[in-house]
């Protein structure tokens, strides 16, 4: 049956995936987007760890090492709801994104290997924003400009782990990343029949290659230690597109009516990603219990090429993050209590975005994006080995210091994880 459902969910929603509109964010102005860190439910709703952490049924986003512990074919997929306000200059703002996450599927090969491969968003462009300019003495609006953003960055990944030692994994990940985006800025002054337009249209590709480690060791009592680490070698993300100045009216729709191209030029360049290291430690008990510490590090993105004309704005800076969190499971086997059955996962983030922004206008007074989140989670035993996992979060990200943005938001997430034994050979009596 769960096969069933795999191939008609695929069908239906792989094409969804690439043509949602998954952010509506204002910082997804900025480089590719609003990124997304490629984790399940289960694990944000634990404060994003997973890089030491391991399950026999669960899927594991960040290291591929972890796919080795598979003891189940588990297809998961993720839906993500974002609750946004966004405060400015004593102004408010709601918005809401509703989006999928993740497909995924993952299977044990023998009893010391497991392979996982799926489709995921990177980064998401979704962002409207009116600046009116105001008239000294009577204060009416004299011009508005208009920036407008849509598009992103998806992945197709495979992650092979293999255990070499009993307490020791390793694991390889591959993607190739694709995507487009679209920005564009328009000025309308009053009274004025025509309007000006600046878009940019590029096209991203690029690929990745990521490489884990997990050491577990078991103790007494059903204890277990284990740590991880997953480097994310250096890649190059390619760019290319056409960027445009051109005078139009509006039509009785809203949408634009070209009139004379200004200004014409293609587009070329690359955003350099470097070394992404990630490191983390974790104690529990099996089936019972888990808590686990990771540190993330990246140092600065470099933008190449004629895209470096369009970033004055921003920069990019280090980025880091830590995470904390964990689950309790009272009692897996337990009849006479549902709840007893479910798993409460809670945890912490603190994040440096490495995205610094100067909303002086000057080009020299740069403010760091900082973010920071609490999540909740419920993992709901289905019949069998399959769940639903739902998980919110609480979070703060920016500043209104520097003529800046503050965004707090609530992620909503949901997931369905379908575990069964696949590839058994059936006993005949």
């Amino acid at each position: 049956m769960i096969r069933k459902i795999l191939v008609v969910f695929l069908l239906i929603t792989s094409t969804t995936l690439l043509a949602q509109k998954t952010s509506s964010s204002p910082y997804s102005f900025f480089g590719i987007g609003d990124e997304f860190s490629p984790k399940t439910v289960e694990q944000n709703s634990m404060g994003g760890i997973g890089v030491a952490y391991n399950h026999y049924k669960y899927l594991n986003f960040t290291n591929p090492a972890a796919n080795a512990y598979l003891r189940y074919t588990t297809y998961a997929f993720g839906v993500l709801n974002n609750d946004l306000t966004i405060k400015s200059n004593g102004e408010k703002q709601k918005s809401t994104a509703t989006s999928l996450s993740y497909i995924a599927l993952g299977f044990p090969i023998g009893r010391n290997a497991g392979f996982s491969l799926g489709l995921q968003p990177v980064s998401s462009v979704g962002y409207s924003l009116v600046n009116n300019s105001l008239d000294n003495l009577t204060g009416n609006i004299q011009a508005a400009t208009f920036y407008e953003g849509d598009g992103g960055v998806n992945r197709i990944y495979g992650s092979f782990g293999m255990r070499i030692f009993k307490d020791f994994s390793v694991g390889i990940e591959a993607d190739y990343r694709f995507g487009s985006i679209e920005n564009s800025i328009t000025n309308q002054i009053v009274n004025v029949s025509l309007a000006t337009k600046y878009k940019e249209d590029n096209t991203i590709r690029g690929g990745s290659v990521t490489l884990g480690t997990q050491y577990q060791k078991i103790l007494k009592k059903n204890l277990y230690l284990n740590a991880g680490a997953t480097f994310k070698l250096g890649n190059d993300l390619r760019v290319s597109g056409n960027e445009y100045l051109y005078s139009l009216t509006r039509g009785a729709n809203g949408g634009d009516i070209p009139r004379d191209t200004l200004f014409s030029e293609s587009l070329s360049g690359k955003y350099k990603m470097p070394l992404k290291s990630i490191l983390g430690v974790g104690f529990g008990k099996f089936d019972k219990w888990y808590v686990g510490l990771e540190y993330e590090n990246q140092d600065a993105i470099q933008v190449l090429g004629t895209l470096s004309n369009t970033n004055a704005a921003y920069r990019y800076e280090d980025s880091n993050s830590f995470s904390l969190g964990g689950y309790y499971l009272p009692k897996i086997n337990s009849i006479s209590s549902y709840w007893d059955r479910v798993t409460y996962r809670a945890g912490v983030r603190f994040e440096k975005t490495g995205l610094s922004v100067d909303g002086s206008g000057t080009n020299s007074n740069f403010t760091t994006i900082n973010d920071f989140g609490m999540s909740f989670g419920l993992g709901l035993p289905l019949k069998q080995l399959s769940n639903v996992n739902l998980g919110v979060e609480f979070g703060k990200r920016g500043t209104t210091a520097n003529n800046l943005i503050q965004e707090n938001y609530v992620n909503f997430r949901l997931s369905l994880s379908l575990s069964e034994s696949w590839f058994v050979k059936r006993k005949i009596d």
